[in-house]
């Protein structure tokens, strides 16, 4: 395998290769990508020098393009083929890209990667690369919904004691609200076999939430579920027996910031354990507890928590601690 600079004999090689890494690494869908316009960038940056082939028996299997503006390098494209990967292939192109760059005047080498690709992101901080400047985005649509000045944001919780003995529950009730600082939970039901307990404080709060919930259920020794619906948002279960985490839920896993892949799964609702606990169809429950990557992926949160509610044999949990 070889590296070097590319001519105008190996446009329709590069052009071949382009298109290959826009079908494997689509950009978003909110951009139009020019065809005509990206390949005569192509011939330009190989005619000013900055375009490099790596070709192995005589075929080009990879390729890197880069522009210079003043002491900043930018490395705007790298692709190698398939076949041709694990093999220092896209390390040789970047580093000829890099000596190339220097020799121009070059200190510092930038390159833009999409969130999603995690595979390159994982070479690129292998290579040494780091975030400097963090893009983020959004459709307008949703921006402009969420900044609206009428907007009105709900959040609301609800705690669920699987237990007919709502006596006992409000006696447990008073016993913990004022350490949250409540001026008083209401307990409802019991419906289906589960007495309900709302508190406003609980509803802008889901760490309080999660305390609150704990609590009852290790006062009491019983399974315990806490939902709500958050941000208008974002829908979320947590699972007690006896004071401890069974299970947990929500619906975007990373809402409220990135986790290791291990939490994201975590946060994704065990049917075995749920059926086990409340009687619920694990299929029914797998099917009612989505999740996304986004809240625009899933249905409406409201209907999302109606859902996983009625699954679990739930009534109650569709509105908060203000009377319906």
């Amino acid at each position: 395998m070889s590296v070097r600079a590319a001519t105008t004999a190996d446009l329709p090689a590069l052009k071949e290769l382009w298109l290959a890494f826009e079908r494997e690494i689509p950009p978003p869908h909110f951009i139009e990508v020019d065809e005509e316009r990206e390949l005569a960038e192509i011939e330009e940056i190989v005619d000013s020098g900055l375009g490099f082939v790596a070709e192995r028996d005589g075929e080009v299997v990879g390729f890197a393009l880069a522009r210079l503006r003043g002491k900043l390098g930018v490395l705007t494209d790298l692709y190698v083929r398939h076949d041709a990967r694990r093999n220092g292939v896209a390390a040789a192109l970047v580093l000829e890209t890099a000596n190339s760059l220097g020799a121009a005047g070059a200190v510092h080498l930038d390159l833009e990667v999409q969130a999603g690709n995690s595979d390159a992101q994982a070479v690129y901080k292998r290579w040494g690369l780091t975030e400097e400047v963090l893009v983020l985005g959004a459709p307008l649509e949703r921006l402009r919904e969420r900044l609206a000045p009428h907007r009105h944001v709900v959040s609301f919780a609800s705690i669920h004691v699987q237990t007919d003995d709502r006596p006992a529950v409000e006696r447990a009730a008073a016993q913990f609200a004022p350490r949250i600082g409540s001026k008083g939970s209401r307990a409802e039901g019991p419906r289906n076999g589960w007495t309900a307990v709302y508190d406003e404080v609980v509803d802008r709060d889901p760490a309080i939430l999660r305390r609150y919930a704990r609590e009852l259920s290790e006062r009491m020794g019983i399974v315990v579920v806490a939902l709500s619906l958050e941000l208008d948002q974002v829908v979320r279960m947590i699972a007690f027996d006896r004071g401890g985490i069974v299970d947990e839920y929500l619906s975007v896993p990373e809402f409220y910031g990135p986790l290791p892949p291990g939490d994201v799964i975590g946060l994704s609702a065990n049917p075995t354990v749920l059926a086990r606990i409340t009687g619920a169809d694990p299929a029914a429950v797998r099917a009612a507890a989505q999740t996304a990557a986004s809240t625009h992926e899933l249905p409406p949160p409201p209907e999302l928590l109606a859902s996983l509610a009625a699954v679990l044999g739930i009534e109650g949990a569709g509105y908060g601690f203000e009377e319906s």
